[in-house]
């Protein structure tokens, strides 16, 4: 109940927005394809219905119930419809307001639910301005990656985060779950990788209860991501990072290792000769896999240091050939494509600079000359656990680092790489390492304002961007983020509202 209220707060604060010529400017953060507005606006009254798909209906119904105290009964029809229908493009929607209704329609409920983010940032005070909007996404996949194996966060948290990343239209949640300081997800056949093995995270334990998820919790974190139209993508990492799973079992290794609390990279690696290794890397593809009903799961496969090219490349042939034959797309990191056997299909995770490091582009472009396509995450603008500027107290800077709001704006996904450009790339993604990160305010001021900026990235069209066009809009942005209880860092180069 609490995180439902949550997001009602944000559709109730949605249409706060500075003045200007004395006139409310309603805006909408990511900004659509196209809006018309039109004149008058549509008044939510005690006796206004909401109608069309049920489970969105009914998300809306309580949004506008806390924002105006009426009860706007769902049912088959009513003022407000919610219809399935056409969409202007795949993931879009179609948003008509007038004095007299409101009418919101898309291809699925997805679509009505991105479509839904947009009328709460529009209403204000019990009324929507009267527009016509057609919208739809620039990119099928728009993700937000947490890093839970660093620092570890609760159920309640990462449910509290998918709230924050539904209002902004991400569709992915990127769930980093195991790393050299954690192991943070319940595997049967291995019982151990959450008994050592999720024993610690970085600076030591400092936490009441387990630090890891039982396979309940899971599920519980998957259908509520669902029911926010988020598909989670569970990462277990390897051959490198797997210091926690080492010290659960040290067959893995070549090495015994002891719980690790310290932030170092590219120490350890599974023992890649080892038939044990395997069995290891099937019992836990099979078991996360029946447990995730999204198409993808991530193997990781990035600063694999203490891995020799010869060994690195034998893992990864075999690994996501496992991978493959549990029926799901595998996603690497770009250090994956210096493979030329991957299974078809397989999706690089480029996180190199926008000016690419030694290596980085030919590796991430091995993706599509195997038939697979690539997802954006630039250290330097996409990361959000890099410190926004000097005095940050949180965040690291090893990415060109502090990386200031504008940068974090003004960049294209498009324009990185020669040979990747729209068609080749599935989507953007804003990862969050949480070296440095340990609570729930923490983590929010540090994707917030950054995360909106990356959003718009995602979703709206292409071509230049202004941060003065985009910084008034965060204003407003920051007004509902206030109102919600979400903590962030008030950036110099905007004029936050009071």
């Amino acid at each position: 109940m609490r995180r439902f209220v949550f997001v009602l707060a944000i559709g109730l604060l949605a249409g706060c927005a500075p003045l200007q010529n004395g006139t409310a400017m309603t805006t909408v953060i990511p900004a659509p394809v196209a809006r018309v507005d039109g004149d008058g606006s549509f008044a939510l009254a005690a006796d206004t219905t909401i109608g069309g798909e049920p489970a969105v209906a009914r998300y809306l119904a309580g949004a506008l119930r806390t924002a105006t105290g009426f009860a706007l009964p769902v049912g088959d029809h009513g003022d407000i419809e919610l219809a399935i229908g056409s969409a202007p493009a795949v993931g879009g929607y179609s948003l008509t307001v007038t004095p007299d209704a409101i009418r919101l329609e898309a291809d699925d409920a997805a679509g009505l639910f991105a479509g839904v983010q947009t009328l709460l940032q529009l209403e204000h005070d019990g009324t929507v301005p009267s527009v016509a909007i057609e919208d739809y996404p620039r990119f099928e996949y728009r993700g937000a990656m947490l890093d839970v194996a660093r620092h570890f966060f609760t159920v309640e948290q990462v449910e509290r985060y998918i709230d924050d990343i539904a209002i902004l239209k991400f569709n992915y949640l990127h769930l980093h779950l195991t790393d050299d300081q954690g192991w943070r997800l319940a595997i049967d056949s291995w019982p151990g990788l959450t008994g050592v093995g999720a024993s610690t995270q970085v600076g030591g334990g400092g936490f009441a209860g387990p630090l890891y998820y039982s396979k309940d919790d899971y599920r519980a974190i998957v259908a509520y991501a669902a029911s926010r139209y988020i598909t989670v993508v569970p990462e277990i990492d390897m051959p490198g990072h797997t210091n926690a799973a080492i010290a659960a079992y040290p067959e893995l290794g070549d090495a015994p290792a002891t719980p690790y609390e310290g932030i170092d990279v590219g120490f350890s690696s599974l023992a890649i000769g080892s038939e044990t290794t395997y069995r290891f890397v099937d019992d836990v593809v099979r078991e996360v896999a029946a447990l995730t009903p999204g198409p993808y799961i991530h193997l990781g496969g990035d600063e694999s240091h203490s891995t020799t090219d010869t060994d690195f490349l034998a893992f990864i042939k075999r690994a996501t050939e496992i991978a493959s034959h549990n029926g799901k797309t595998i996603i690497g990191w770009h250090e994956m494509g210096r493979s030329t056997q991957l299974p078809p299909g397989t999706i690089g995770q480029y996180w190199s600079f926008t000016t690419p490091q030694e290596g980085a582009a030919e590796q991430t472009l091995s993706f599509v000359e195997q038939g697979g396509k690539v997802i954006m995450s630039p250290a330097d603008v996409a990361y959000l656990d890099m410190k926004y500027d000097a005095n940050s107290p949180l965040g690291l800077v090893w990415a060109n680092g502090p990386t200031p709001l504008p940068e974090a704006y003004e960049w294209d996904p498009a324009a990185i790489i020669p040979g990747i450009g729209d068609i080749q790339l599935l989507g953007v993604e804003a990862p969050i390492w949480t070296e440095t990160i340990a609570t729930t305010d923490d983590l929010e001021s540090m994707a917030f304002p950054r995360i909106a900026a990356t959003a718009e990235i995602a979703w709206s069209p292409a071509g230049p961007r202004s941060f003065a066009e985009f910084a008034p809009r965060l204003a407003a942005f920051g007004k509902r983020l206030d109102a919600a209880g979400i903590r962030f860092y008030r950036a110099p180069e905007v004029t936050w509202l009071d």
